[in-house]
């Protein structure tokens, strides 16, 4: 029997702080991986990537940082600049993040994929959890469908992330989001 390896995509370290310890908690091993093509400028991209990192060492947690690859993020959204937040630019975007991880994982032995996307109460977590399981089937992984803002679940990554002293941004992360506060 194959033992499960869940590897967690990461958004930023805020929206990773309720997610990551709960799924370690469950008993399986957990990675988390962040993917930040679609932050900007690079600054913004130093700054959340140095976050998820000491995330990551204050809970002892495993991490990959992909490489930082704006170009495929510009080739997947061009053309829809102009869409309001939550619109078509967003639904590219999640499906870029997401195929990413799913690829990754499948290349490093994962079983299952699952994102803090869902965390936030600004996304769509339907349409998130969707792609996700399309890019975590085509690639032969188990898509763990979960909405990490219920119970307050966003509520209380704020109350952590302050506690912690992590790096809180107020933006979603790309350029066409920067002037939309959180």
């Amino acid at each position: 029997m194959t033992e499960k390896r869940l590897l967690l995509h990461i958004c930023c370290a805020p929206d990773a702080t309720v997610p990551w310890p709960s799924l370690i908690g469950e008993g399986c091993e957990t990675v988390g991986y962040f993917y930040g093509g679609n932050i900007h400028p690079k600054m913004e991209y130093d700054r959340r990537a140095a976050a998820v990192s000491a995330l990551a060492e204050q809970t002892g947690a495993e991490l990959f940082l992909a490489d930082y690859s704006p170009e495929p993020w510009f080739e997947a959204v061009r053309g829809l600049e102009k869409e309001p937040e939550r619109g078509a630019r967003c639904e590219k975007c999640f499906a870029l993040q997401l195929e990413a991880a799913a690829e990754w994982g499948a290349a490093h032995g994962f079983t299952h994929l699952c994102t803090t996307l869902t965390i936030s109460p600004h996304k769509d977590v339907n349409l998130i959890n969707e792609i996700g399981a399309r890019a975590a089937a085509a690639r032969g992984l188990v898509w763990v469908e979960r909405v990490w803002r219920k119970n307050d679940g966003f509520k209380r990554s704020v109350e952590i992330s302050k506690e912690l002293g992590l790096y809180r941004q107020n933006y979603c992360g790309c350029i066409f989001s920067q002037n939309i506060e959180l």
